[in-house]
């Protein structure tokens, strides 16, 4: 079977290490990959802003089997031109992925589907921004409508600064075309859950949840980032509340989707508050998380491969997943700088010595590789990842290896689970 994986970062990695481990796997690329991603799977160079570079590789290769990665190419309706040209493509439509692309779309459909979320305010002017805040209690959280990976949501903590950033989103100067439209939301509090599922557009099978840290800092403390890692565990939700998210947040998306006229297939990933009132969906991504894939494929037991094609040909079933009862935590290192500016091509030094370290694997996301050496190509350089019999024992694992590894300017949370840590 031939694969390919579209993306670069350290999620394409996570993907690729899981779909090697399939019997059924005879060829993997990806495109365009990174340093990392090269050692296990043949990279291709393809521009992934355009769909017809895409399309002209697709065309070339023929493969059995496409798993898009990033969000832009689904924007982009990879899905939608693959699928017409008869090529079996895992991920949703151009149409069905407005629920990432669109933060007020998607809080509209929420509102629509009567599926709980935090009190909101779509503005497409500073005027508007300025008369909805009068509605909102400080802080207020501002979101860019459109893709801005993983950066356009800010926590202000007056209303004075929101309407400033919301002011500066506006204007094309922050996030350039995605802060063209602001969305202003009640700033829930609580703690975080990513709970992804698989669907056919008509069932889904949940996978494992996991908790994302998006702050740069220690204590959640700084910007935004794309995220500086996440742990899964067997705890991190219940049965009982597993059941609850599939019962009134996932499955009420899929059916919503299907009954407007726009069906769900692919991996819905659902970034969820759990307060004092219950879940509440904070945002939808139409892909795997990252990093929340890194320590969710870790604890997958079964063939990838085999729940790809289950939800591309409309059968996807609780019985495509199997886990293990292992904890699991991914760290990232990032380069100096990052979320704000930062220089690359620091060379990457102590990879082997981490990855010997047992129970880890460190997946790279902003590598490139020349004359034996890897450097830094990226914000997010590394995903250290790691998996033990329970948390603790990962998160001591993962640290161990990040201190093997040096790069100048390499910076790293600390605090990764910590807070789960304790309350085990």
């Amino acid at each position: 079977m031939k694969v390919l994986v579209l993306g670069s970062g350290g999620r394409e990695h996570a993907l690729i290490w899981k779909l090697r481990q399939s019997p059924r796997l005879q060829q993997l690329y990806c495109a365009p990959g990174n340093g990392g991603i090269a050692e296990e799977a043949e990279c291709l160079p393809v521009d992934l802003r355009t769909l017809d570079s895409i399309t002209a590789l697709g065309a070339r290769l023929q493969p059995d089997l496409t798993v898009v990665g990033p969000e832009l190419p689904l924007s982009l309706g990879v899905v939608d031109e693959f699928t017409r040209r008869g090529w079996p493509v895992f991920g949703p439509t151009q149409a069905a992925a407005r629920l990432e692309a669109s933060k007020s779309f998607a809080k509209e459909f929420l509102q629509r589907h009567r599926i709980p979320t935090a009190s909101f305010a779509i503005c497409d002017s500073i005027e508007q921004v300025r008369s909805a805040l009068g509605h909102f209690h400080a802080p207020v959280v501002v979101k860019a409508d459109g893709l801005a990976a993983g950066k356009g949501v800010v926590i202000a903590k007056s209303k004075e600064e929101a309407a400033s950033v919301a002011a500066e989103m506006l204007s094309g100067k922050m996030l350039g075309e995605a802060g063209a439209r602001v969305v202003l939301e009640e700033c829930l509090k609580g703690d975080e859950l990513s709970f992804l599922v698989f669907s056919d557009g008509e069932r889904v099978a949940p996978l494992v949840a996991a908790q994302d840290h998006k702050r740069v800092g220690d204590g959640d403390t700084g910007p935004n980032t794309g995220g500086m890692g996440a742990y899964s565990t067997r705890d991190i939700v219940d049965d009982q509340m597993r059941d609850w998210l599939v019962n009134h947040v996932a499955r009420p998306v899929v059916t919503g989707m299907k009954a407007e006229g726009t069906e769900f297939k692919g991996v819905l990933y659902c970034g969820l508050m759990m307060t004092a009132r219950g879940p509440m969906v904070l945002e939808f991504n139409c892909r795997f998380g990252d990093p929340e894939t890194q320590p969710i494929l870790m604890r997958l037991e079964s063939d990838l491969v085999d729940a790809l094609e289950a939800s591309i040909q409309g059968r996807v079933s609780d019985g495509d997943f199997k886990w293990s009862e292992d904890a699991s935590v991914c760290v990232v290192m990032a380069s100096g700088g990052y979320p704000g500016t930062f220089a690359m091509g620091k060379r990457i030094d102590g990879l082997d010595e981490a990855g010997a370290v047992k129970g880890v694997k460190v997946f790279h996301a902003g590598t490139s590789k020349r004359d034996g050496d890897y450097y830094t190509a990226g914000g997010r350089v590394l995903g250290v990842t790691a998996r033990a019999r329970d948390l603790e024992t990962a998160v001591e694992r993962a640290y161990e290896a990040c201190a093997k590894i040096k790069f100048d300017g390499a910076h790293y949370r600390k605090d990764i689970a910590a807070r789960a840590v304790k309350r085990s």
